[in-house]
């Protein structure tokens, strides 16, 4: 039977969006792929594939026996360091991720199992406290904690980097090449970057090393596979940075759903465990303020991340028209959120 005559393809509001699904030559490679993965680890598929295309990754869902699902993922080339960096956590980190069934770092593919119940679904719809966000920040921030180390080896597998040192030379590229920002937005920026170069400084003295940033943290991004028990998932927008960039994407849904009032006790819970360092409360809760503020830049970075053919034919980190790098370029005119 045909690959494509077997699953449900949903594409949401990305109808336009060019990736290699599209190919069936790739499409049955993939999914043979896939397949030979399951086998390895003795998986039986037991109902209908789901697709999900996003300019991001392509998704495959593979009911299995026993398993409740398994997830092939293909990222884009400028993103294909995920398959390979989720095997090496897997390894440096394993309480804290997913450990992948198989892997090809070259093609950027991940075979993947259910990771449990998603942190999302734990919150729900109603008045969930935000006290329920503290642990797994936490654990979170353990997690970079133990891969301070690992800094230079997750350059080697070809994360990007956001570090303090790079992020003045992202911060003109994105805003010389972003063509959706209006002139006085580009103008705006342009008289920051000054205030940049100090910000970037000051966190940079700090003395706290390069880390891992996941770099859009939110409820749809860890699972509460038990009581207490977190696991961070989905790192096609990873830099090795500042780990406390971590926060403005979290800071942003957090405040959404719960108001402002809630992000100083989240904030302080981040930072627990990284108390006892020499450092004082005042200091560490500056750091998180700039950090917030100059992490815009590599969340602008992380949305030139996509397949070719996005955006008008455009793709790769630093291409861009896409209205999203706009508003994230914004972002750093505003106060930071923490």
């Amino acid at each position: 039977m045909r690959h494509d005559m077997m699953h449900e393809v949903d594409r949401g509001p990305y109808e336009s969006t060019v990736t290699p699904w599209e190919q069936e030559t790739w499409r049955e490679a993939a999914l043979r792929w896939a397949e030979q993965g399951l086998a390895a680890h003795g998986l039986r598929e037991t109902g209908r594939r789901s697709v999900r295309v996003r300019p991001w990754s392509v998704l495959v869902r593979m009911p299995v026996a026993g398993q409740g699902s398994v997830w092939f993922k293909a990222n884009p080339p400028a993103s294909s360091f995920e398959a390979g960096l989720g095997e090496a956590l897997a390894r440096w980190v394993p309480d804290h991720v997913l450990r992948p069934l198989a892997v090809d770092a070259e093609r950027g593919w991940s075979l993947l199992p259910d990771g449990g119940t998603l942190f999302a679904d734990v919150l729900g719809d109603g008045p969930a406290a935000p006290r329920a966000w503290e642990e797994p920040l936490r654990q979170y921030a353990d997690m970079q904690r133990k891969l301070i180390p690992y800094a230079e080896r997750l350059d080697a597998l070809g994360v990007p980097s956001g570090r303090t040192t790079v992020l003045p030379e992202l911060f003109d590229r994105l805003v010389e090449a972003n063509t959706a920002l209006e002139s006085s937005d580009r103008e705006a920026l342009r008289a920051l970057r000054p205030l940049l170069l100090d910000w970037c400084a000051e966190l940079a003295g700090t003395g706290i090393g390069d880390s891992l940033d996941h770099s859009d943290l939110h409820e749809s991004q860890l699972f509460a596979p038990g009581p207490g028990r977190f696991t961070f998932f989905d790192w096609g927008d990873a830099t090795v940075a500042h780990p406390f960039t971590s926060l403005l994407v979290t800071a942003r849904v957090t405040r959404a759903r719960y108001g402002p009032q809630a992000l100083p006790r989240l904030r302080d819970a981040y930072l627990e465990p990284w108390t006892g360092d020499g450092r004082t409360a005042a200091e560490l809760r500056r750091a998180v303020s700039l950090a917030c503020r100059v992490g815009a830049i590599g969340r602008a970075g992380a949305w030139g991340r996509l397949f070719p053919g996005t955006y008008g034919g455009q793709g790769g980190a630093g291409s861009i028209g896409d209205p999203d790098v706009a508003r994230w370029l914004r972002e750093l005119l505003s106060e930071p959120l923490l």
